[in-house]
Parts: structure tokens; C-alpha cells; sequence
């Protein structure tokens, strides 16, 4: 490119930092200097990204939704019922775009000297969409729904070391631990630990789907669409947007379909398989997020023939990473290594041997459990991630050179997580991105945790976990997570090929903050509040 094509580029570039350029200009001057459709729409994104203006309508196509969706936190569970949290709920604390961890209800929060005190200061402008004010009342009583021995919430986990929960006046809320945690202010931003309004009784008022969040619901069906609007309350930046379509598109070819004829304005997941064909298309942006998610392959260690560590081992041998990372994934993603601890997240250990492919040692650990000639099944669905029923069945392919037989069960995306994750033994299952390894591992992975999705038990890991939580030595807790992982990598039941990638898109006219969270897909589950129209 010519020195004075790299000027006129660099000059326009600079005015739609500004504003003072349509797209429509921006677009034709810059093919006229020498870039592609492709390469203006993604500068166009970057450079016009810092202008946010309010107005119009986002519709907004998002997979993974089931009719039997609810609005009870502690049942949150797919995409849609994540989003929409996200969209008309709020919470303590949130994650930034930058991965860094900001407020919500909450505008600043202190911790005693031993981590086993936290104090949240509220801030007093948030109100519910009835128009109550929001106050320390609420917060204790969501928190409580999460608690004690008859809560049926999957977060019953993350706050078994909760001892009481007091306020000091209507806007500061004190959290007391049996032991401390210097994670607890993260393990707010959790999706199920949103805040409801309080009953006098102090349980929560979730049925009416009330919420403090940028956005009021004015009607809606779950596994179908929710219509919204904005809350003038909201508390926080952003809520550009008039109003907000939530649709239910669970079908890939359907959503792209909708993508491409503009019948919405973003969807929060691309088919990778069409990924280079869309991002050809001047009128679509496609957004490639790193991120702290993962896909897991749980197996029941309490269910034969998965009960024997050396068959988990041979599965864990018997799939090729790095080739369904490029079959599949189109290199959008980073291989896994048995242990659900992202690169993401801090005190990552990243000198544990990678697992490769290994189908002669996996043929030599199933001789030595008397298994030889294994058939499994493994049930998916489209829902779970972009091309996960072409993942399973290569991956059944690949293990045919351990003399392995894997089964693929296509399962209904409608109730995939309500009647297939945690009550068949092996299946695949997405994981949204959790801010530190405590979290993860206290969700996941201990032994009485709701969402053991592998059934496996190990009183070492177990002991470790507990005593990190409380370890204010970084050099120490590292050295456990470390133990931990490796635990999990050569005994646990868990397959973990890779931490894919965020792939979704938007139509080029909506605008994005320059720093995409990785929490989830679609700027964290925040798209509705976060971005905006250009034009």
C-alpha cells in the first residue's frame, strides 16, 4: 500500500474515532484506498467502537434455550437463561470487559485481615423495575437462597463456608466465613447469584421475574423470544439500546440464516464450519474471543466401565486434540489437558506434561484393566458448542486405533441439560468461563458438589481445595492448584480436548467496546447493555 493510501486511511480512521464519518462514508473511502470490504468493516469496528449512541431495537439470537427455562437463580443453567440473567437481573460484582472484576450492586468491597470477613458497600441509586430500591434485605435473602440444607440451587457449593450474613444498616452487607477466601468477591459475579427482590418472610420473589438489571422484561416465553425494555433505573453504564429481543435459536443453520438476512442484529454463536465464509461479508462483523470456557467429557467414576482409572486414561489417550482443533474448531480454540483449570485464570500451571495422542499406550491400559475391545456410548447435541456432534464423532474415529467403539448419541437440544448432563455417564458439555480456579474446581469438582458432573471422588483433592481457599501465599496456593490439577489430569473422569473460543457475530452497524469479555459468549452475556447501533 502507497504511503499516501496509509495517510487518507490513517485521516478517516481518525474521524470515525471522533464521529464525524457514517460507516457508509468510512466504507467507500476506504476501498477506494486500497483495502478490502472485510478489512474496512473490522477498522470501521475499531476505530468507530468508542462512540456509543443510544437507541433502536437489538434483536438478539442466542443458542441453547429450553421450554422448561425458569427464572429461579438457583436453576440457571443454559444460554438463554444465563443472558437473559444478565440482561434483567444484576449482582454484587461483575466482570469487566478487561477480565478485571468491577461493581454492580456493589460499589466497593473489604475483606477482614485473614480473608474470613467480607464487607460490601451498596450503592444507593439501584432500584428493581417495580420500583423498589434495592437494599441490603435483598442481597441477604438472594444469597440465602442459595444456602442451607434444603435449597435445591446449583450454587449450594460456592457458599457452604458462608457462617452468616448480617447488614449494617439498608445499604452494607457483612459476609462471615468459616474459614477465609480471597476469592469471595468473584464468586458474586457467579450467574446463579443474582438479586431478587425479598419477601417479608426473606425468600426471594423470582417467579414474577422482577430485577434491578439494565433491562425490564415486558413479556416473554422461555425456549422461545423475550421482549424487553430500558430499565431508566439502571444503576451502571450503558443500556444504549430502546429495547432488547432475546430469540431462542437453537438450530445453527437457522440462526446464521438470520444473521445474514439481517432478521437479527447478533447471534451469540457462529458455525465454524461457515466462519471464513462470514467473515467475507462486509455487512457482518464475526467476533473470535480466547476464552476461559471449556468443553468437558465427563464419565461417571461410579459407573462401570468408567469406575477403572486405567479405561479413563485410555479414553483421555485415545482423542487427538490438535486434530479436532483443526477439523473442527478451525484453530479457534486452545488444547486442553485434563483439568478444568483455563490458561485464563490465575495459577495456571503451565509446565504439567500435555497429554497428546496416544492410542498404543491407551490398547496397553485397557488390556491391564481386562478391557480390551471397549464399546462406549457418548451423547451430544447441536446446542452444546459449534460443531460438537462432528467432534464426537471424530473423536470416535480416532479411537478406533486403541480398539475403542464410541457410540454417538444425537440427543434433542431442547432439555440437553436438564435430561442428559449429570444423568448419563458420558456426554459433552459446555462450561462458561469462571474467574478463578476455586470456583471451578468448588463447582465441578468436589466431592459433594451438585455439579460433579464426573461422579469422582478423591480426599486428597478434596483436602487441597480447602485449604487453598484460605491460603493468602500466592507461592503456596499455586503449588496446590498445581497438585490438584495433576490429580484431576491422571485420576479424575474428566476429558477436557480444548478451551474454545468465543465465536459469535454481529451485523457491521452495532457498535462494541474495544475489550470483549471472555466470561461468555456475546461481551460476557452482557451484548444487550454493553453495545449499541452505529447507524
Amino acid at each position: 500500500m502507497s504511503k499516501k493510501n496509509q495517510n487518507l486511511i490513517d485521516r478517516i480512521a481518525e474521524e470515525a474515532r471522533k464521529g464525524r464519518i457514517s460507516r457508509r462514508d468510512f466504507m467507500h473511502y476506504s476501498v477506494a484506498a486500497g483495502l478490502t470490504a472485510s478489512t474496512a468493516t473490522g477498522l470501521w469496528t475499531t476505530s468507530a467502537a468508542a462512540q456509543p449512541k443510544s437507541g433502536g431495537t437489538f434483536r438478539w439470537g442466542i443458542h441453547d434455550g429450553n421450554t422448561s427455562d425458569t427464572h429461579d437463580p438457583g436453576t440457571y443453567l443454559t444460554r438463554v437463561m444465563i443472558f437473559l440473567a444478565h440482561t434483567h437481573r444484576s449482582y454484587l460484582t461483575m466482570i469487566n470487559g478487561d477480565g478485571s472484576l468491577g461493581p454492580d450492586l456493589a460499589d466497593s468491597w473489604e475483606a477482614s485481615e485473614d480473608a474470613s470477613e467480607w464487607t460490601f458497600k451498596l450503592t444507593e441509586n439501584a432500584s428493581f423495575h417495580s420500583g423498589k430500591k434495592v437494599t441490603a434485605d435483598d442481597v441477604i435473602a438472594s444469597l440465602n437462597h442459595h444456602r442451607g440444607d434444603d435449597t435445591t440451587s446449583a450454587a449450594k457449593a460456592l457458599l457452604t463456608d458462608v457462617t452468616d450474613i448480617t447488614k449494617d444498616g439498608d445499604y452494607v452487607v457483612k459476609v462471615a466465613l468459616s474459614r477465609g477466601n480471597a476469592d469471595f468477591p468473584w464468586l458474586m459475579t457467579d450467574y446463579h447469584l443474582a438479586i431478587c427482590p425479598a419477601n417479608d418472610d426473606g425468600t426471594i420473589d423470582w417467579k414474577s421475574g422482577d430485577g434491578s438489571g439494565p433491562y425490564k422484561i415486558d413479556n416473554g416465553e422461555f425456549g422461545v423470544q423475550f421482549s424487553l425494555s430500558r430499565h431508566d433505573g439502571w444503576h451502571r453504564e450503558g443500556a444504549y439500546f430502546d429495547k432488547v429481543e432475546m430469540i431462542t435459536l437453537n438450530d445453527p443453520n437457522a440462526r446464521q440464516t438470520a444473521l445474514v438476512t439481517g432478521d437479527v442484529d447478533s447471534v451469540s454463536q457462529v458455525d465454524l464450519k461457515t466462519m471464513a465464509l462470514l467473515q467475507r461479508d462486509p455487512n457482518i462483523n464475526v467476533l473470535n474471543v480466547p476464552s476461559a470456557g471449556a468443553i468437558t467429557m465427563p464419565m461417571f467414576c461410579d459407573t462401570a466401565p468408567f469406575d477403572n482409572v486405567d479405561v479413563r486414561n485410555a479414553l483421555k489417550l485415545s482423542i487427538d486434540r490438535d486434530d479436532i482443533i483443526e477439523k473442527i474448531l478451525f484453530g479457534a480454540a486452545t488444547k486442553g489437558n485434563d483439568f478444568h483449570h483455563s490458561p485464563a485464570q490465575p495459577y495456571w500451571p503451565d509446565d504439567i506434561p500435555q497429554r497428546e495422542y496416544d492410542p498404543d499406550q491407551a490398547k496397553s491400559l485397557l488390556k491391564k484393566a481386562g478391557a480390551e475391545g471397549l464399546t462406549v456410548s457418548i451423547s451430544t447435541a447441536d446446542s452444546v458448542s459449534a460443531g460438537a456432534v462432528d467432534m464426537a464423532v471424530l473423536y470416535a474415529e480416532q479411537a478406533k486405533a486403541a480398539g475403542i467403539t464410541i457410540n454417538v448419541v444425537r440427543e434433542p437440544n431442547d432439555g440437553y441439560y436438564s435430561d442428559v448432563w449429570l444423568k448419563k455417564p458420558f456426554c459433552l458439555v459446555s462450561w462458561g468461563a469462571r474467574p478463578t480456579p476455586d470456583v471451578m474446581y468448588t463447582l465441578a469438582y468436589k466431592d459433594d458438589a451438585a455439579w460433579n458432573e464426573s461422579h469422582w471422588q478423591n480426599e486428597r483433592f478434596n483436602e487441597l481445595l480447602l485449604q487453598a481457599k484460605s491460603e493468602l501465599d500466592d507461592t503456596l496456593r499455586a503449588e496446590m492448584y498445581r497438585e490438584m490439577a495433576m490429580l484431576a489430569r491422571d485420576d479424575g473422569g474428566t476429558i477436557i480436548p480444548f478451551f474454545n473460543n468465543f465465536v459469535y457475530g454481529a451485523r457491521a452497524n452495532v457498535g462494541t467496546p474495544e475489550n470483549l469479555a471472555a466470561s461468555w459468549e456475546s461481551d460476557g452475556a452482557r451484548a444487550a447493555s454493553r453495545w449499541w447501533f452505529n447507524d
